[in-house]
């Protein structure tokens, strides 16, 4: 599993988007049971926050000891820094087991392997994401260029199966169909920006280029983005569900 995130986890936990409370609750009612839930790629722990509500008990591992540093703290959450590939959770002892916009940077056939042996009779497996950022056709063309020019070439391989909505991973498990679900937000421009400012090929071409890749395109965005304070912003949520 790579980890392209720690040299800026707090802009992480800052800037990228949250799941809407309606997918949380769909993919609790699937579990069997309450007990425990994974968060596997916890990241800053968002995930696993929204989880903690419903479970007994969260266990959230991610490779990244600074983002764990910057994550939702409660009571029922344990956090491990862990490989998705190298679980300590016991045999047939999970409810859920969700991976949020991470489980492209696996090892898919060793990951796999663990979800099997840790979920319980009707668990359940959720790989869940969200997709480029829709606003308007005109600032959405702006971030487009960013997106397939500027950064082509710096998105790590991996990237394609966000792209491809995950359709194209290999799944070894009873699919369940999902409903349509979506991101929306009001965001300023400046938060806009942040949130570009966190994509791993912003960081690779910085560390190739020697130059921030938003700033190529931040004066014509503002000009697109017009006078308007904010603008709803929308990601459609893309997900593989199955049990075992």
């Amino acid at each position: 599993m790579k980890d392209n995130f720690s040299g800026h986890a707090a802009d992480y936990a800052k800037y990228r988007p949250e799941y809407p409370q309606e997918l949380i609750t769909y993919l609790v009612s699937l579990a069997p049971a309450h007990q425990l839930a994974w968060d596997c790629a916890t990241g800053n722990g968002q995930v696993a926050g929204m989880l903690s509500a419903y479970f007994a008990e969260v266990v959230a591992t991610d490779i990244s000891e600074k983002q764990l540093q910057n994550a939702v703290q409660q009571p029922n959450i344990t956090y491990k820094v862990e490989q998705a590939e190298q679980s300590s959770l016991a045999d047939a002892s999970v409810d859920l087991v969700v991976v949020a916009q991470a489980v492209h940077w696996f090892e898919f056939e060793k990951f796999y392997q663990q979800v099997k042996r840790v979920l319980r009779q009707e668990g359940v497996l959720a790989l869940i994401g969200y997709g480029l950022i829709h606003i308007n056709p005109a600032v959405d063309e702006v971030i487009q260029k960013l997106y397939g020019g500027i950064l082509e070439g710096y998105w790590d391989p991996e990237r394609r199966y966000i792209d491809e909505a995950y359709r194209t991973i290999p799944f070894p498990f009873q699919e369940l169909d999902m409903p349509p679900f979506e991101i929306k937000y009001n965001w300023t421009l400046e938060t806009l920006l942040g949130y570009l400012n966190t994509w791993s090929a912003v960081k690779h071409y910085e560390r190739q280029q020697g130059q921030n890749p938003v700033q190529l395109i931040e004066q014509e965005l503002r000009e697109k983005w017009g006078q308007q304070k904010q603008q709803e912003v929308k990601f459609n949520i893309i997900a593989r569900i199955g049990k075992v």
